[in-house]
């Protein structure tokens, strides 16, 4: 009995650290609080649930164990619907939907007035925006930005 019961740890300890890794998302408002406890670089990303690229870069980008480990370590990281109706309470303001995008959405990731998924934003430890990036982004591109920012 206690030959099985080892075995079946030690596969369990297989199945559990052989698990793929993934990116810890946050929400604005968990930013928000991380942010004030322990200050460090951020990355969001703004997505539509029809963005064929945002489906792209889920699948083929932040599914990358070079970026997941990257973002994990330096960043905290937020995936936003630039759709959603829930207003979202951010540095002591509240903000809404407005028209077709949320205004987190429109105020952080518009270009020219206009807000193209995906978006990709990189932030300083005081929520300064360092680069934006208003493409579908290679594992490669992506990870190049994440260590030169």
């Amino acid at each position: 009995m206690l030959r099985f019961l080892l075995v079946v740890f030690f596969c369990l300890g297989v199945i559990k650290f052989g698990k793929a890794q993934e990116i810890t998302w946050l929400s604005f408002e968990q930013l928000d609080d991380s942010l004030k406890i322990k200050p460090k670089p951020v990355i969001i990303s703004f997505y539509t649930d029809w963005c064929v690229y945002c489906k792209k870069m889920d699948k083929e980008v932040y599914s990358k164990a070079a970026i997941i480990k990257e973002i994990s370590q330096n960043y905290y990281a937020v995936k936003f619907d630039a759709e959603t109706k829930i207003p979202i309470q951010f540095d002591g303001k509240t903000f809404h939907k407005k028209m077709q995008f949320h205004e987190l959405a429109l105020l952080l990731g518009a270009k020219e007035k206009q807000f193209t998924p995906p978006v990709t934003l990189i932030l300083d430890s005081n929520f300064v925006v360092k680069s934006r990036w208003f493409e579908y982004l290679s594992s490669d591109k992506l990870l190049k930005i994440l260590k030169t920012n």
